[in-house]
């Protein structure tokens, strides 16, 4: 059971389909259904989970203002999130105009806008009308209209002073208006980027939407396709559970039939040798008796020559002339005893005494596709049933929900694609104001900035104020336009302030800092805030089903089997149940019997005739024919010959020549015998050592055939019912493990990997990076940094009125002069009046 659970641990795409992919896995699957004759095939690891390219673009250049922004909000409005307040207000909208109480709570939780409207209007009203005085009074000649500037010692210390403090306001200014440009621009890539991400995200939403199905659908269809393999298991029964039961014949089936074969043609081959040697022995038979007669006829002749009476000493070579012979016949009893043997176990054929094995052996598949044919029929009737049983899955799921929010979401993509232009073009006025407001401020910077640098280089504080040159008087001009500009603009732009600051300040307050904290969807979750809205029926829920938790899990990725607790619509235990089926299957297993002949693995006359060999084979004794060899081997002509030739040289010319003669022809038959015979020994010799070496080995071939066999014979006769049944009870174990292993799998895909919601939660993310994170907070940076200028354009205007009289050229004179007593400190006497500066 473990081993085919294992192959699921490369699951497919889908949510029930995982019966096949038990027979589809990798490398380690596909060792286990090698052991369990489960074919495999490879599939991929999960299911397939969708492609989305949804990127949130935040814009960081201004953060660092944008903290700023976010502690001067949190000091204005530092209490939490109203929500008793906005329930009120939702349930009764009238009564913001009769009950007093109710906007009294209101003003007190906007009480630090208030006090910044305040300001603002304040300033708005205070600046023109200052303006207006301190132009009428400068016209009168006052307020520094009177262009007479007195000289004083301490009025180069003062000039600097305002020189620098006027400097470090400009540069304060210039800041704020950086990152009024900075914000200006932010706010206009947001609106123009904004329909980009929000179509992203839904078009990711969508895609969700539309994949959720698309892996039910996967998985149930993964079932069928798992059916189908296991169906082909059933069909090919005899070819896989047929071939593991010839695998466990073979280990002991094998080794008896190849020793048997091995006998056989070990048979062949000594037959082959016996037929080479008896061909051989009568070859030399034949030369043998052909040398003997070569002899006898010279030995008569000299037995003739040797009785003649002039013939002196001859009688002492008559012993010898008895002894001249080659009369010998070689024995081949034991030869014949061993080939008859050997031909007795040929004729009987031991290739046709192992056929009945191999047949037995070869038809194991045939037999069992034979009888399972019942058992396969009523396998695949249920498995039939359990497709059937698994179907009702994707009825009880709520995808129609799925259906109706994904036209809602096609429907809202139009929407964005229709309404965008018009934006586009209302954004493209509103940068342009922006633009305008941030080039009036850097306005009064530049005037700011040349008056700081034009009055400096034209400045000689030498020179009495009446004489001051053209450039320093320009520089002293500048200041004033800076001053004239400031009062001009600054109370208009801060009406422009005063309307985006309650605007940006409170949509950050409202609805992006308890958005951030999770307030905002705590309050939309409210029991009876929406009437017509509640998640948790529209998908048939009995439980309350809140945005909040909806997206804590989907920012998990988490599974919509846990986020929309669909387990209280589908017991998936049950709707996975199959094991009534799996029994079912079991138990016409268990009324299905698969019955093997019994087969003889060698006949008893066959082990009698092997039996017969093997002592035969012992019995085999080439003694007296190698004894016979090695007395041929023996013959030498030559000394004989030399004592007929010793003898002729005692004699008379006519019986000297003679015996010379025959002597001669001695050497002749010798040199004869060496040059023939003797080959043919040795050569004979050898094959008998070879036949002797053959015997033996036959007869350690039979002795491991009859073993073999016997081990061979014993393990059928005892374990072949055994054997059938266990790899039967294995076979299909292993498919009911798919069955099993399946079920395990499409749990795990619909509570962990059906459904995966992030993008629900990265819609919820991209509203906010571009509501909140990119459009809000750059909205309150800009306005922030426009307040930030116009706050600081009032001590500007002070700073540069005043720097403004030491540069400008002076109607009226007033020379200062330090009269000191004089002494004889030569230094002292060189010191010279201050003048005007």
């Amino acid at each position: 059971m473990h081993l085919c659970e294992n192959m699921w641990r490369w699951p497919y795409s889908g949510a029930v389909g995982t019966m096949l992919l038990l027979l589809l896995g990798s490398s380690s699957a596909q060792d286990v259904s090698a052991q369990l004759s489960c074919p495999a095939v490879e599939v991929a690891q999960n299911i397939t989970q969708p492609q989305y390219n949804c990127v949130l673009n935040k814009n960081t250049d201004v953060r660092t203002l944008v903290s700023f922004v976010h502690s001067f909000l949190y000091t204005v409005q530092p209490h939490p999130f109203p929500e008793r307040l906005f329930l009120e207000i939702i349930k009764d909208p009238q009564q913001l105009q009769s009950n007093k109480e109710l906007m009294t709570e209101i003003l007190t939780y906007e009480v630090g806008f208030l006090v910044c409207i305040a300001i603002g209007i304040l300033y708005i009203v205070l600046m023109p009308i200052i303006g207006f005085f301190v132009a009428f009074c400068r016209y009168c000649g006052k307020c520094g209209g009177n262009m007479y500037q007195k000289q004083t010692s301490s009025t180069n210390s003062l000039r600097r002073t305002l020189y620098f403090s006027l400097f470090a306001i400009t540069i304060i200014i210039l800041a704020g208006n950086i990152c009024m440009f900075r914000s200006n621009e932010d706010l206009k890539n947001s609106v123009n980027q904004s329909p980009l991400q929000l179509n992203n995200a839904l078009r990711d939403m969508h895609t969700f939407l539309v994949s959720v199905p698309q892996q039910v659908d996967n998985v149930v269809n993964e079932s069928s396709r798992t059916v189908e393999k296991i169906t082909r298991n059933l069909d090919d029964i005899g070819h896989q559970l047929g071939e593991k039961i010839q695998q466990r014949f073979r280990g002991t089936l094998d080794p008896a039939l190849e020793s048997v074969k091995l006998l056989h043609n070990e048979s062949l081959t000594t037959r082959d040798q016996l037929d080479q040697l008896n061909s051989s022995l009568a070859q030399l038979q034949s030369s043998i008796d052909r040398t003997q007669a070569n002899i006898s006829v010279v030995r008569d002749r000299l037995t003739q020559m040797l009785s003649i009476p002039e013939c002196k000493g001859c009688q002492n070579l008559t012993a010898d002339m008895k002894k001249l012979t080659l009369n010998i016949t070689i024995s081949t009893a034991s030869l014949h005893n061993f080939k008859s043997a050997v031909n007795e176990v040929i004729k009987a054929d031991l290739l046709s005494e192992i056929s009945e094995a191999e047949k037995f052996f070869n038809t194991i598949p045939e037999k069992v596709t034979n009888e399972t044919e019942s058992l396969v029929n009523s396998s695949k009737d249920q498995l039939s049933s359990i497709q059937k049983h698994l179907l009702p899955i994707t009825r009880d799921l709520p995808l129609s929900a799925l259906d109706d929010a994904s036209k809602t979401i096609i429907q809202l993509q139009s929407n964005i694609t229709t309404y965008f232009p018009e934006a586009e073009k209302l954004e493209n006025i509103r940068w342009s104001v922006g633009l305008a407001l941030c080039f009036v401020i850097l306005l009064v910077v530049v005037c700011n900035i040349l008056g700081l640098i034009v009055g400096l280089l034209g400045l000689s504080p030498k020179v009495d104020p009446t004489n001051r040159s053209m450039t320093s008087n320009c520089g002293g001009i500048f200041l004033m336009m800076s001053a004239g500009f400031s009062f001009l603009f600054s109370w208009l732009f801060m009406i422009l302030v005063l309307v985006l600051f309650p605007l940006g300040g409170n949509m950050h307050t409202l609805i992006c800092r308890p958005w951030n904290n999770g307030q905002l969807l705590q309050f939309i979750d409210t029991p009876g805030l929406f009437p017509n809205f509640e998640l948790g029926s529209t998908f048939g829920l009995k439980r309350k089903l809140n945005l909040s938790h909806v997206y804590r899990e989907c920012k998990k990725n988490q599974p919509l089997w846990t986020t929309f607790y669909l387990y209280e619509l589908i017991d998936l235990e049950s709707a996975l149940n199959v094991s009534k089926y799996t029994a079912q299957i079991d138990k016409e297993f268990e009324k299905t019997s698969i019955t093997l002949f019994s087969v003889n693995i060698l006949s008893p006359d066959m082990i009698k005739k092997l039996v017969n060999t093997s002592s035969k084979a012992t019995d085999f004794n080439t003694t007296a024919v190698t004894q016979q060899m090695d007395d041929i081997l023996r013959i030498n002509l030559n000394t004989t010959a030399e004592k007929v030739y010793n003898l002729s040289l005692q004699q008379p010319n006519d019986i000297k020549y003679g015996l010379q003669n025959e002597s001669l022809k001695l050497r002749r038959i010798q040199t004869d015998i060496e040059m023939t015979i003797f080959p043919q020994v040795i050569n004979l010799k050898s094959s008998i050592r070879n036949l002797q070496s053959s015997s033996e080995k036959i007869n350690r071939t039979v002795g491991e055939v009859l073993r073999r066999a016997q081990v061979a014979q014993d393990f059928l006769n005892t374990n072949t019912t055994q054997i059938v049944k266990t790899e039967s009870r294995r076979f299909l174990n292993c498919q009911l493990d798919y069955v099993n292993a399946y079920t395990k799998w499409a749990k795990t895909m619909f509570t962990q990997h059906v459904g995966l919601c992030v993008p629900v939660a990265r819609v919820v993310d991209s509203v906010d990076t571009v509501v909140c994170v990119n459009t809000v907070e750059s909205l309150n940076a800009f306005w922030f940094s426009l307040g930030w200028c116009l706050m600081f354009l009032i001590p500007s205007i002070i700073f540069s009125m005043k720097l403004a009289k030491y540069y400008r050229r002076m109607s009226y004179s007033d020379v200062f002069e330090n009269h000191i007593v004089m002494n004889h400190i030569p230094r002292a006497q060189m010191k010279i009046p201050l003048g005007c500066g």
